[in-house]
């Protein structure tokens, strides 16, 4: 089974853009409703197309699968098929040894940030950089596809 460990945080400044070195822009939907057993996600990131299927569960651990599709037939399944759509820009950050992804959110989830970072295992020892906010791993708000139903701008 593939399983993704993955911590997520806030971003506390805007610091790590100075060490950004590549950036994508992503827009995506969702297939199966919130609450559903997994999130089933179609995605383009930039020119590429993508199909992810993640165990819908709070946590630094879940089952993730992950298929590259065409990405003309992911816009077409993100225009006709898919609710919730999520428009961010990732960009990458090396620090520490680790690669770190920084979502901007756009849209709705405007001005949202948050950084994630995938480790080998849950106890993996990391380096916070300094721009490192407080962890939201388990606050299933921050999860795209709950963001996706209930956007940033309409938390209270």
């Amino acid at each position: 089974m593939a399983i993704e460990i993955e911590r997520k945080f806030l971003v506390a400044n805007d610091l790590w853009r100075a060490a950004a070195h590549a950036s994508v822009p992503m827009r995506h939907g969702y297939l199966a409703p919130l609450g559903a057993a997994a999130s089933v996600r179609v995605r383009v990131e930039g020119t590429v197309g993508k199909l992810n299927i993640k165990a819908a569960k709070v946590g630094i651990s879940r089952a993730e699968y992950e298929y590259e599709i065409p990405a003309v037939e992911a816009e077409e399944m993100i225009s006709t098929l898919c609710t919730g759509i999520i428009l961010k820009t990732r960009y990458y950050v090396k620090h520490g040894g680790h690669l770190w992804e920084i979502d901007v959110f756009e849209g709705d989830n405007a001005p949202l940030v948050v950084a994630e970072i995938e480790l080998a295992s849950e106890d993996e020892a990391f380096e916070r950089p300094e721009w490192l906010g407080r962890e939201v791993s388990d606050d299933r708000r921050y999860y795209n596809h709950a963001l996706s139903v209930t956007p940033y701008k309409n938390w209270e």
